[in-house]
């Protein structure tokens, strides 16, 4: 169907905006963001949004931790008639200017979380190695994604108070294609299989650059994917020769009864140009489980599901002291950390998960990566 994208240029395929190259199911568009304070790293936000054509749902999230509490907001829409409008119910994302300045709202619903942010990008973005992974012969994942550091302005509103985020670092994230499946609600069977697996990912800003770190191993040293880069200031050259070719870790981890909860890490970095350099990575307290933006799903519902209704949303807040929560979001979160490289100090944003079997890290294998 025609939408107002169809008066711009742009089309890559004989039809609509509003139709993607195939009719796989798990298509799907995902713009996804957080913030956190800097150096104190006491909270975190994470919103997401989620196009999912071949469905014909649009859905979103928006969520706040702090040390011991996560508080989210979800909400699912159908996609036609208004396909291409980022907007599910109260929340919206704006691209103002691309690779540049974002706008996102969240206006008035239960849950009690309110903002209104704007992403202000301060360093070239960061373009990921093509994914793409066949299992039997079918392809299970064909996808294209980039990130970009900056910092945010404007405010955040939770447990009744009303916080200003000028100037909290942040990251941002643009994918699109055929994503893996995700289920790991154990309510709602089946479950993904996963082989044995160590899974990084990682941001860092500093005063003048970035760094991206991005690698999944069947065992040590055994990279199945790697992509990596040093960024530097928005609009500069952007070289190869910045890019990451390997990393070795060495993990720590807390005693923690509960799930997988790394304490820091030292990354041995490799880049094209030929030089190698060791960071130092500390965990901060904070990190927001990402269950609460239905990764892996939650009580039955999973992205892109249709909810039924022409509008549906959910809130909640979990009390991460509770073993039974901690049970029900697992390990995948994105938490807030200090990475020190050389004589600089960043700040930015790690996600983990090391799945039985792998010959590393037994100590925490006894709890579910994802």
């Amino acid at each position: 169907m025609l939408s107002p994208q169809d008066d711009l240029i742009g089309h890559q395929l004989s039809t609509t905006f509003d139709q993607v190259d195939n009719s796989d199911p798990a298509w799907m568009e995902r713009l996804w963001y957080t913030g956190h304070p800097a150096p104190g790293g006491d909270a975190i936000f994470d919103i997401g949004l989620g196009y999912h054509p071949n469905r014909n749902v649009m859905d979103a999230f928006a969520g706040v931790a702090i040390a011991g509490r996560q508080w989210n907001f979800r909400v699912s829409r159908r996609l036609r008639p208004d396909p291409l409008a980022t907007t599910v119910g109260p929340l919206s994302i704006q691209v103002i200017e691309g690779l540049k300045r974002h706008r996102l709202v969240l206006g008035e619903n239960a849950s009690g979380l309110r903002f209104e942010l704007e992403f202000h990008a301060t360093l070239n973005p960061h373009e990921e190695k093509a994914h793409l992974r066949r299992r039997e012969g079918r392809i299970t994942e064909n996808m294209a994604r980039a990130q970009q550091l900056g910092r945010y302005t404007g405010w955040l509103e939770y447990d009744g108070q009303r916080v200003t985020v000028d100037d909290w670092l942040g990251q941002r994230d643009h994918s699109w294609g055929v994503r893996a499946e995700m289920r790991t609600d154990e309510t709602a069977p089946p479950l993904t299989f996963y082989p044995p697996f160590f899974y990084c990912w990682t941001t860092a800003q500093f005063k003048n650059r970035g760094l991206h770190i991005f690698f999944k191993e069947r065992a040590p040293g055994d990279k199945i994917y790697l992509s990596g880069e040093e960024v530097f200031g928005l609009g500069s050259k952007v070289s190869g020769r910045n890019q990451l070719v390997d990393v070795q870790h060495e993990v720590r981890w807390h005693a923690d009864p509960h799930g997988q909860s790394l304490a820091g890490a030292t990354f041995q970095l490799r880049f094209a140009n030929g030089s190698e350099r060791s960071i130092e990575v500390r965990a901060l307290p904070v990190k927001y489980f990402l269950k609460g933006g239905l990764y892996g799903g939650l009580d039955g519902w999973f992205h892109g599901d249709d909810k039924g209704k022409e509008l549906f949303a959910a809130h909640e807040s979990w009390d991460l002291l509770d073993p039974a929560v901690r049970k029900k979001v697992r390990t995948l979160a994105d938490q807030v950390i200090e990475v020190r490289d050389g004589d600089e100090v960043g700040y930015g944003i790690i996600e983990y998960g090391v799945g039985k079997g792998y010959a590393k890290y037994p100590e925490v294998q006894e709890h579910p990566a994802i």
